[in-house]
């Protein structure tokens, strides 16, 4: 039996080589946290995105949330001074600034903070990818930073399964959720799953108290659970109010409030975000600028 020429063979094992090379996924890069405050996970490249501008807006211009501002930033500070935190789950109504309001208190966190701590670190995963979210917790635990993982808009559906990922990366699995990484997300149902998902796992189950037990514990993975609202008249009046001082837009008080109330009306919802919207169509009107 001929074993051919030996540089015939090296040749083939190169091209073995290469091809295999070729097929292997990327090596992946440790975390580089220091070239922004605010990132956006990219799973597919198992790459953190910066973000040079994050949109969001002053902590002190979101009205009617006290309660849920003051529990979110007390819990977001103790996690950046190395302290014992939860991972948070702001439910509710839409529009009243849930998002935002885990946004803002990032950036006055980080103010509170200057000189005396490294800088919290904000990464924005997209529902879509939750999969992949123990990959990411994976790759933030050997940083220094200490790092808010935040989803918005968090729920499931149908035969979507990929909740199962989630409760492992929050506190189960071996190794646990990193002790420098908290997860936020924002979510219109209390229990991340609709009550039809609910009852159809309850109907097919061989025991269906333990399958539905199952879905809702998730919810169970958050230590916070911070409710949001509709607003009332007067909140929603003291939102415009609050941005009209802000931003120093000129109107009369009793023509800004007669608008500010149609606007909500002809939208059949008062809400942050439709006080935000109006703010935007007034400012487009008096030909102002909302940039500071």
């Amino acid at each position: 039996m001929t074993t051919g020429s030996p540089d015939l063979n090296l040749e083939t094992l190169l091209r073995i080589a290469s091809a295999l090379e070729r097929l292997a996924p990327p090596a992946r890069r440790a975390a580089d946290l220091t070239t922004a405050d605010a990132f956006v996970w990219h799973p597919a490249a198992a790459d953190l995105a910066p973000v040079a501008r994050v949109n969001r807006v002053e902590l002190s211009l979101l009205r009617g949330v006290d309660r849920v501002r003051d529990t979110l930033a007390e819990n977001t500070e103790r996690f950046a001074h190395g302290l014992p935190a939860n991972n948070v789950l702001l439910w509710g109504a839409r529009g009243m600034g849930k998002s935002s309001l885990v946004k803002s208190v990032h950036a006055d966190t980080n103010k509170r903070l200057a000189g005396k701590a490294l800088p919290l670190k904000l990464i924005e995963i997209h529902r879509e990818d939750i999969e992949s979210l123990p990959a990411l917790m994976a790759m933030l635990r050997q940083d220094k930073h200490r790092a808010i993982v935040f989803c918005d808009d968090l729920s499931f559906d149908g035969q979507d399964t990929s909740y199962k990922s989630l409760k492992a990366a929050l506190d189960g699995g071996v190794e646990g959720r990193p002790d420098n990484v908290v997860f936020y997300a924002t979510s219109n149902r209390r229990h991340l799953l609709p009550r039809d998902m609910m009852e159809n796992e309850r109907s097919t189950a061989i025991n269906p108290g333990e399958a539905v037990e199952e879905k809702v514990s998730l919810s169970d993975r958050f230590g916070l659970w911070l409710g949001f609202h509709k607003c009332s008249q007067d909140e929603y009046l003291e939102m415009i109010n609050g941005y009209v001082s802000h931003f120093g837009l000129a109107i009369a008080p009793d023509e800004l409030r007669r608008e500010a109330l149609e606007w909500a009306t002809t939208r059949g919802s008062r809400s942050g975000r439709t006080a935000w919207q109006y703010i935007q169509d007034l400012a487009g009107r008096l030909g102002q600028r909302l940039d500071g």
